[in-house]
């Protein structure tokens, strides 16, 4: 099934954070970080409709993503798919869209979470490691 985008909406955010935390609740467990009220805190500081979209298949939502635009690069926030929709490419269809603007992209990643393998084997490379998250960045091969 191809992928589709949907624009989000202010009214979406419920819906959003229950999917941030299905995506995110195993990897944030392993850590000792499951906290609901930290994941609504966090979505809220960084909800901007105009910047994210859903990712849409056969007309249910199953994830959803964020594209900051800064000065000559972007930033890609939340990009979270449900649990059963991770391992069938739809995060790569997003990669692509993404990096299809031709811009340098930067993003944070959790520690050991499985994201850090799919960002290496998409090209991103890791340039700052913290505490809780990874740095990553991709650039367009000239």
């Amino acid at each position: 099934m191809t992928p589709m985008l949907a624009p989000v909406a202010d009214a979406d955010f419920e819906a959003m954070l229950a999917l941030r935390i299905e995506a995110l609740r195993e990897s944030l467990e392993r850590l000792g970080r499951f906290n609901p009220d930290v994941a609504r805190a966090r979505l809220k500081s960084q909800f901007r409709p105009d910047w994210m979209r859903h990712l849409v298949v056969a007309g249910e939502r199953i994830g959803y993503f964020t594209v900051e635009p800064r000065e000559g690069e972007l930033r890609l926030h939340h990009l979270y798919l449900r649990p059963q929709a991770q391992g069938q490419g739809l995060g790569a269809w997003v990669l692509d869209h993404v990096k299809a603007q031709g811009k340098p992209i930067t993003l944070a990643a959790l520690r050991e979470s499985r994201a850090n393998a799919f960002y290496l084997r998409h090209g991103f490379k890791v340039v700052e490691e913290q505490d809780f998250d990874i740095e990553y960045r991709w650039e367009a091969v000239a």
